[in-house]
């Protein structure tokens, strides 16, 4: 077997399938789209090439960059969030009772789709018959809002149920990070004088940087490509006060037929998404990675 593995063909015919497949869904769809963003095309007949028509287009788009300032700032509170996230985690990761129910009913939203997820806060934010708005009126609310029909509490509202979605997700990294941690170390730091804050914030924190520096790009590259949630809670509505770039390029490349800017603008959107992960790295990076066994 090993005489085999040795083998660079061997090796190469293995690796092969999966390297097809992967250009077959990523790379090659990334060059037509950064190709499609360079013509003029309605999706289905003649493309005319007009260079970097579209990108100056886009620059001057006053509701694309409306679109793109409302996925950054879901992905700085996605980001934010992360906190909220890490903290439930280190309180079920210690001996609380009732932590596995908790660690159950926290994994449930992620057992949704987003259509499913969609659906049930449309019915809790709905205006007349929904359960906040009745739960404001019994405390002697009178004027309850309107929570997606109002451009000024649109985002917020959103940001709920995409908090929810996925509180599930990062508990479960958090909580997984925070288990793998020996039990000597914390120990001996109690041993020491350590209260739990001090063995949070000194201990399990520093061991467990790693694998929050992969859930902050997650959360912040998921942010910016956001769209199946908002779309069918929204559509990106009202007028456009709730459009992110993912949804805006949904918009403009599969309703208006002007499939060529529209994929300029998801072009756009890798870019950015590339560039937020170099940036996240860089502000994350560490010389001594901390190491434990």
């Amino acid at each position: 077997m090993e005489k085999v593995m040795s083998n660079k063909r061997v090796i190469a015919l293995y690796v092969l399938p999966s390297l097809l497949l992967l250009l077959g869904i990523v790379y090659v769809p990334i060059v037509l789209t950064g190709y499609y963003g360079l013509n003029d095309w309605d999706g289905i007949g003649k493309m005319t090439f007009i260079g970097l028509d579209n990108y100056a287009r886009l620059l001057k788009d006053g509701v694309f960059w409306s679109s793109a300032g409302h996925s950054l700032l879901f992905a700085l509170l996605s980001a934010v969030f992360l906190a909220l996230y890490m903290a439930v985690a280190l309180v079920l990761s210690g001996r609380i009772k009732g932590a596995q129910l908790l660690r159950k009913i926290y994994l449930i939203p992620m057992l949704l789709s987003s259509v499913a997820i969609a659906q049930l806060w449309l019915k809790i934010y709905h205006p007349t018959n929904g359960i906040l708005n009745g739960l404001l009126e019994s405390l002697g609310v009178e004027d309850t809002p309107d929570w997606l029909a109002d451009p000024s509490i649109v985002l917020g509202a959103l940001f709920v149920p995409i908090l929810w979605q996925y509180a599930g997700f990062y508990i479960l990294i958090y909580y997984a990070a925070l288990k793998n941690i020996p039990a000597s170390l914390t120990e001996a730091a109690r041993i020491d004088g350590a209260n739990s804050r001090q063995v949070a914030l000194r201990i399990k924190l520093p061991l467990v940087r790693e694998v929050v520096k992969v859930t902050i790009v997650l959360a912040v590259v998921g942010s910016l490509k956001y769209f199946d949630l908002i779309y069918v809670m929204t559509d990106g509505g009202p007028n456009q006060a709730s459009e992110v770039m993912a949804s805006y390029m949904y918009h403009k490349a599969f309703r208006e037929f002007d499939y060529g800017y529209g994929s300029a603008i998801g072009f756009f959107l890798l870019l950015v998404c590339l560039v937020a992960t170099w940036i996240i790295r860089r502000l994350t990076a560490t010389k001594d990675p901390i190491q434990y066994s």
